[in-house]
C-alpha cells in the first residue's frame, strides 16, 4: 500500500509538471508535428490567446506562427532571443498591460543602434502579430517607434591580382574549397544561397557555359531566385568535385561558420593582407559587374535583392566603387 500511495504521488507530480506554470515560458507538447516536420505536444494544453494572456503564452504562439511560415530558425532564434529579454526586463506581464513606455525602457537599454534595431524588429513583428492575425489588441504599442538609420559601410573588395591569387590558393586546396570560391565571387552568391545550393541546381548541358540556378522553398522569397552563367574553369572543376566528395543533395554539407573559416585560410595563403568574408567575395562581384555596364536594376537583380530603398542605396555604393578615378588636379 505505502509502495502504492509512493507510485501515485510520482505520478502526480508528474502531470503537475507538464500544467503549464504561471510566470514560466510555456513549451510545446509532444506529438504535434510542426511545419518543419518536428515533434511538438498537443496545442491543446496551451493556452488561447486573449487580451489578458501572458507574454509568455504570446511568445510560444509568435513562435509557432513564424514555425509555420517556415521563417529561416536563425531568424526565429533571434526573434525569441529578444522577446526574452523584453519579457525578462518588465516581467511576465498580460498583453493588455504591456505599453509604449515598456518598449521605450527596453529600447533604451540597448547598447548600440544594429542591437536597438533588431530588438525594434523582434518587438514589432509580436505585436503585429497580435492586432493584426490574432487580433486580441487593438493598439501596437511599438508601432510609433522607428529604427535607427544605419549608415551602410563601404565595402572593402579585391583587386584583379588579388582575385586571381585567392581562386590560385582555393584551387590549390581542393575542389570544394574552389568550387566554394568561385560560386562567391565568380557568381556573386550569399553564403545562404551557397549552403542551400543542391547538385541538381547546376546544369551542365554546356560545358563551355554552365547554369547556376539559385532556388528559394518559400514564396515570399522567391522573386530572389535566378540564374547565373558560369565558365569553363568552373564546369572543370564540378566535375572534379561531384567525382571525387560525391554529393547527394545538397552541394555543400559545412555549417556557415566553416565557410567563413574557409575564406579565412585561403586569404591568408594568398597573402592577402585585407580582411576577407563571404560578403567581401560577393561583393567584389557585384563591383565587377558594375564595371562591366550593370546598372541599378541589373544589380538588384543578378543579387537578388528585392528592390527597396536600402537595398537601392546598397548597390549604388557599388556602382561608385566602379566609377573611374578622379583625374588629379591640375595647377
Amino acid at each position: 500500500m505505502q509502495q502504492a500511495s509512493k507510485t501515485n504521488q510520482r505520478k502526480q507530480a508528474d502531470e503537475d509538471d507538464d500544467k503549464p506554470q504561471p510566470g514560466k515560458p510555456v513549451q510545446a507538447e509532444l506529438f504535434t508535428l510542426n511545419a518543419r516536420g518536428e515533434l511538438g505536444r498537443p496545442v491543446a494544453d496551451i493556452p488561447a490567446l486573449t487580451a489578458s494572456s501572458s507574454l509568455d503564452v504570446a511568445r510560444w504562439w509568435f513562435k509557432r506562427h513564424l514555425e509555420q511560415l517556415k521563417r529561416p530558425i536563425n531568424t526565429i532564434d533571434s526573434y525569441m532571443y529578444d522577446l526574452a529579454l523584453f519579457q525578462q526586463a518588465i516581467g511576465n506581464r498580460s498583453l493588455d498591460k504591456l505599453n509604449t513606455t515598456d518598449v521605450a525602457n527596453f529600447l533604451g537599454q540597448a547598447n548600440n543602434k544594429s542591437t536597438r534595431k533588431r530588438r525594434l524588429t523582434s518587438l514589432q513583428g509580436l505585436f503585429r502579430f497580435l492586432v493584426d492575425k490574432e487580433k486580441v489588441l487593438t493598439k501596437n504599442p511599438a508601432d510609433s517607434f522607428f529604427p535607427d538609420y544605419i549608415p551602410l559601410k563601404t565595402p572593402q573588395t579585391l583587386f584583379s591580382q588579388e582575385q586571381e591569387a585567392i581562386l590560385d590558393a582555393a584551387h590549390e586546396e581542393n575542389s570544394r574549397t574552389y568550387i566554394i570560391t568561385y560560386l562567391l565571387l565568380k557568381l556573386g552568391l550569399t553564403r545562404t544561397e551557397l549552403l542551400a545550393l543542391k547538385v541538381d541546381h547546376v546544369d551542365m548541358s554546356n560545358p563551355e557555359q554552365p547554369i547556376v540556378y539559385i532556388y528559394y522553398e518559400e514564396a515570399r522569397t522567391r522573386p530572389k531566385e535566378r540564374k547565373l552563367a558560369a565558365g569553363g574553369e568552373f564546369a572543370d572543376a564540378f566535375r572534379a568535385y561531384v567525382a571525387e566528395y560525391k554529393p547527394l543533395a545538397r552541394m555543400f554539407n559545412l555549417l556557415p561558420q566553416s565557410v567563413n573559416k574557409m575564406v579565412d585560410r585561403i586569404a591568408e595563403e594568398a597573402g592577402i593582407s585585407k580582411r576577407v568574408t563571404p560578403q567581401s567575395l560577393r561583393d567584389t562581384f557585384a563591383v565587377d559587374q558594375a564595371k562591366a555596364g550593370a546598372d541599378e536594376k541589373k544589380l538588384l537583380e543578378i543579387l537578388g535583392l528585392a528592390p527597396d530603398s536600402r537595398n537601392r542605396k546598397s548597390v549604388q555604393r557599388y556602382i561608385k566603387l566602379a566609377a573611374p578615378p578622379v583625374a588629379g588636379v591640375v595647377s
